[in-house]
């Protein structure tokens, strides 16, 4: 079968609905100032929907450093891949910095972080190696899992029994083979909040060999002291091996870190194919992020403002009678039942009629018949957005209740 043919017959399970979701479910418009009220449509909403935590995104230190940097020094340089002609003493300077930050001893900074789990995981283990990774990881941790050419064991999520069954089997197998075992879990999981059992599995190196690395995305400037993350937050810091953190979150930017020990690090940044091969990253990026982490350190009032809110927002669902599943972070997801008919429908009306923003999650995603509004609270919102979103919520959860948002009764945006 032609290549374009095939694509045409198979759309893929979001792709097929592109013609009717184009625009307003998928690839929506968020304009104006990031923040908690942008417009969609030319009509301003409360949005839930962007990953910018401590509000640093509209930070008038931030918007300042950002543009002095691009005046100064443009978005081309340094130009070249960092090996050949694209180091600088910022990005080394950034570097120094964020090992600090996470209590590692060295780190190498990556272009985008999806890219650099997929090529980290690519580089550190080889056929004889084991990998035992959670069953609700990122998809960038299953895409790498999808490149290593070894045996790979899921243990089932944040289950450390089973993650220690799979260890048994991971052990048995490396013995043979001679390699080694690459544990991979996240911090925070993004989708449901809760975190990684970190400090459980990190007991387990009492009885297995092995190392761990962690995808600490959503964990990076919102957990621990200061946003160390949540292996400071769990006190098991020192037992990660390998700390990911991105800067497409808290940092309110683009790219990320691999931090770890100066060895590691070391091999990583001669061997990791993603930014051997790839341009560095340009200086306003890196000046930015070094003016993002000074205020990290220097505010702590941020990650305050954001636990205020988000323990508003959590705490204000749970007494409206709302299923916030198990959460312990930023992260709110809000649990409903309806198919996915019902869902757009009761989106649209939330849009439309509510003016809120926030994601959608159905099928395939989740299990059939399930609904989930995600919600990422933010230190720039504000209890009166809170207050409003949970009244409206009382009111669409009625509606679904009672079937007003039936397959035969769909709205048109």
């Amino acid at each position: 079968m032609d290549i374009f043919e095939k694509i045409q017959k198979n759309r893929g399970p979001i792709g097929q609905h592109s013609k009717e979701s184009h625009g307003y479910f998928t690839f929506p418009k968020l304009e104006g100032e990031i923040g908690p009220h942008m417009l969609f449509r030319d009509k301003e909403k409360l949005n839930w929907s962007l990953n910018n935590y401590l509000g640093l995104a509209n930070h008038p230190e931030v918007r300042k450093t950002d543009a002095e940097a691009a005046a100064q020094y443009g978005l081309a340089t340094p130009m070249g891949a960092r090996m050949l002609s694209g180091n600088t003493s910022f990005h080394e300077q950034l570097e120094s910095e964020l090992s600090a930050f996470v209590q590692k001893q060295d780190t190498i900074l990556c272009n985008f972080g999806y890219q650099a789990m997929v090529s980290a995981i690519d580089c550190l283990v080889d056929r004889r190696d084991v990998i035992v990774y959670d069953a609700e990881s990122h998809a960038c941790i299953l895409d790498g899992v999808r490149l290593h050419m070894g045996k790979r064991y899921v243990f089932k999520h944040n289950d450390v029994a089973d993650c220690e069954k799979q260890l048994e089997r991971a052990t048995k197998l490396a013995e043979e083979t001679g390699g080694g075992i690459l544990v991979i879990t996240e911090g925070v999981f993004g989708m449901r909040g809760d975190q990684g059992c970190l400090k459980e599995i990190v007991a387990l190196k009492s009885k297995f060999k092995f190392r761990l690395f962690v995808d600490d995305a959503h964990g990076i400037g919102t957990m621990g002291k200061n946003g160390g993350g949540t292996g400071v937050e769990q006190g098991c810091q020192d037992g990660i091996d390998i700390y990911f953190g991105t800067f497409a979150k808290s940092f309110a930017l683009i790219g990320g870190f691999i931090s770890s020990d100066e060895q590691v690090v070391d091999f990583l940044r001669y061997n990791m194919r993603s930014q051997i091969f790839a341009k560095s990253l340009p200086l306003p990026l890196v000046i930015g992020a070094l003016k993002r982490l000074e205020l990290m350190r220097k505010h702590p009032e941020y990650k305050d403002k954001l636990w205020e809110i988000t323990n508003a927002l959590q705490s204000g669902l749970v007494k409206a009678g709302f299923n916030i599943g198990v959460t312990n972070t930023p992260v709110t997801p809000v649990f409903m039942n309806g198919s996915i008919p019902e869902a757009t429908n009761l989106i649209i009306d939330l849009r439309e009629n509510y003016d809120i923003f926030c994601s959608m999650v159905v099928y395939p995603v989740v299990p059939k018949g399930m609904i989930i509004l995600r919600l990422i609270p933010t230190a720039v919102h504000t209890l009166k957005d809170v207050e409003y979103t949970i009244a409206s919520f009382s009111k669409i959860v009625d509606k679904l209740k009672t079937g007003q948002y039936m397959a035969d009764k769909i709205a048109s945006v």
